[in-house]
């Protein structure tokens, strides 16, 4: 499967996008980045089944509770189909989180995202998300941030 530039670049902005809503924890902003019916794993349940439910379920469980959440994207990793309308990005990322004491520690992860879209050149957009911490990461943070307005 050969991958072209331009789509592990859309991939590569996919992922720069969803950084920026986490750091600012601008729910509305990341919601065109999900499909309506995307169905996740993540650190607080099995399934969770649609946008909606993963926004209240994963999204609000932690991104108003860490910082200095970033992708490592030099170490992205893409698979791209021939029809160039599904691909899978892979990518570790870096947070800070808060014990229940206030004290900083390092909250490291990776996350697979099964991305998909309608014409060659559009946007990416999530179908799938499985989010997990690196092991031995404490999988609560209780660092405070309020939701800002839409950072996209």
């Amino acid at each position: 499967m050969a991958e072209h530039d331009d789509d592990v670049a859309l991939i590569r902005r996919w992922f720069q996008k969803l950084q920026l809503c986490v750091q600012t924890v601008d729910f509305a902003g990341s919601r065109p980045l999900f499909a309506d019916d995307i169905i996740t794993f993540g650190s607080f349940t099995a399934f969770t089944m649609g946008r909606e439910a993963t926004e209240h379920e994963q999204w609000r469980q932690v991104w108003g509770h860490i910082d200095q959440f970033r992708w490592r994207l030099d170490d992205l990793r893409t698979i791209i189909s021939g029809d160039r309308l599904t691909a899978v990005g892979m990518a570790v990322f870096e947070s800070t989180g808060y014990t229940e004491g206030g004290k900083a520690f390092d909250r490291p992860g990776r996350a697979t995202v099964v991305l998909g879209r309608q014409v060659v050149g559009e946007e990416w957009i999530a179908q799938h998300t499985h989010v997990s911490l690196f092991p031995g990461t404490p999988s609560r943070s209780f660092g405070t941030k309020r939701e800002h307005p839409p950072a996209l």
